[in-house]
């Protein structure tokens, strides 16, 4: 008789994880090079198109999160199938996400039209500026369709543990990315020199191309070929489930995005060169962010494919993992930050005044990505248990209530200047009303984390109890 299966160790389920996420972050990193790059050339375009792209990014970042943290309900959904051996709900779920996707995608463009509507809570934007928002959200309009149904191949690649073939697509897009934007944003090759709104037409069409890879991959990887992956008509059943979890999980991608979009708008009362020190600020937290949340992402699709097979200590297990990696991930990244500031403002601007703006608000950032790092696992592994509408509403109170407003109402509002004490210790020579804004952002992420973890453990306790 063969002895019982030893448990495996804490060390297996952290390679298992750090396995699974390294592709996942590659590919996360590959798309937010989208907003990297486009930062950097429109920064050494003119303040002026780096200001239009800023807002314009803003806005677009806060419809397409939210619309993605809908579709991402795919990931605990087919994780589970997977983990039971579905395999044709697999397919069935996937065929649904699309349909979801694409009406999604008129919601996205309904709201990406109306750019004077978002800008209402800006003030004294120059024509240049406007024209220059209204043409680029119109490319990114055009891109949003095909940016959301390529987010269910990549909903279904990481739920089944096959991420590495959307890792290679998004880095190829890079390339065609930087070139497009090389054409279009300086007028090279003969292309009319479009600043920022070249930036938006190179995403559109790199957006398609993407998605046209992503098909081809589904359609020639045998390993899909067991899920009988196709587009079957929209069935109000399925629709349901994945709206019943998606919605709250894109409330959640909405609340944490829209901090950051509604305080670019705020910001951009400060002026051209605030706005530019704050998006420079922006794009490195959100650069940042990309670890905890390919880490969230990979252990909330193990976790939920454990889940799926009854196995609680595989799940209680695989989501400790996370937790670990994420914290001394988070670590890392503080000490590069540090050790790299110089060369990352070199790398974003050649204005001094816009550099020197980031560099102020670059002295909060190592405690800001701590506690966004900690608060984005909590959250994805509380997704693995499709458990979303409760840590909607403590990140709504933490990260709008505290966070947005709070910082809105010490940064510009009634009691506007109530923290500059303060600044001046934190963050010296960092412009009164942007600084507050992160100082409370700041605030409200650890709130968050602490509120979320505290959730998770309660989820786990009853989970355990279900099971036992």
């Amino acid at each position: 008789m063969n002895p019982p299966a030893l448990p495996a160790s804490l060390f297996f389920y952290i390679k298992q994880t750090l396995h699974q996420a390294w592709p996942v972050l590659i590919s996360a990193w590959a798309s937010i090079a989208f907003g990297v790059i486009d930062t950097a050339m429109a920064g050494h375009a003119s303040a002026a198109d780096l200001q239009a792209m800023s807002l314009s990014v803003s806005i677009y970042i806060t419809v397409f999160v939210g619309l993605m943290g809908v579709v991402h309900a795919l990931i605990p959904i087919i994780g589970q199938h997977f983990g039971a051996q579905r395999h044709a709900e697999v397919g069935h779920a996937w065929g649904q996400g699309v349909w979801m996707a694409l009406g999604l995608s008129v919601v996205g463009i309904a709201a990406m039209l109306v750019p004077d509507v978002w800008l209402s809570l800006s003030s004294g934007i120059e024509p240049q500026v406007h024209y220059g928002i209204t043409w680029y959200l119109r490319a990114l309009a055009f891109a949003l369709p095909a940016a959301l149904v390529f987010r269910t191949i990549y909903a279904l690649g990481t739920a089944v543990s096959r991420p590495k073939m959307v890792m290679g697509i998004n880095l190829v897009s890079i390339a065609f990315k930087a070139l497009f934007n090389w054409i279009f944003i300086f007028g090279k090759l003969g292309a009319p020199a479009l600043g920022a709104i070249g930036a938006g037409l190179s995403t559109a069409i790199v957006s398609w191309m993407t998605l046209a890879a992503g098909l081809w991959m589904l359609k020639h990887d045998t390993f899909y070929a067991g899920f009988n992956l196709k587009l079957y008509r929209p069935r109000w059943a399925a629709q349901k489930e994945l709206l019943r979890l998606g919605l709250p999980m894109g409330g959640s991608y909405l609340v944490e995005v829209c901090a950051f979009s509604f305080m670019a708008l705020l910001v951009a009362r400060e002026g051209m060169f605030v706005t530019g020190g704050h998006q420079i600020m922006s794009n490195l937290v959100a650069l940042c962010y990309m670890m905890p949340m390919a880490v969230g992402i990979a252990a909330a699709s193990l976790t939920a494919q454990a889940i799926g097979a009854n196995d609680v200590h595989r799940a209680q297990k695989t989501a400790q993992a996370g937790l670990i990696v994420v914290f001394v991930g988070a670590i890392a990244t503080i000490v590069l930050l540090i050790v790299g500031k110089p060369m990352i403002l070199a790398v974003y601007t050649n204005d001094l005044k816009v550099a020197a703006i980031a560099a102020a608000l670059m002295q909060v950032i190592p405690y800001f990505h701590l506690c966004d790092a900690m608060q984005c696992i909590n959250s994805y592994l509380l997704r693995a248990y499709k458990v979303a509408v409760v840590p909607m509403l403590l990140q709504i109170v933490a990260l709008t209530g505290i966070g947005l407003i709070g910082g809105w109402w010490l940064g510009f509002g009634p009691a506007a200047g109530s923290l500059e004490p303060i600044i001046e210790r934190v963050m010296p020579g960092a412009p009164i009303g942007a600084a507050s804004l992160w100082l409370m952002s700041l605030i409200g992420l650890a709130i968050s984390a602490t509120l979320l973890y505290g959730w998770y453990r309660h989820i786990l306790s009853q989970y355990r109890r279900g099971l036992g």
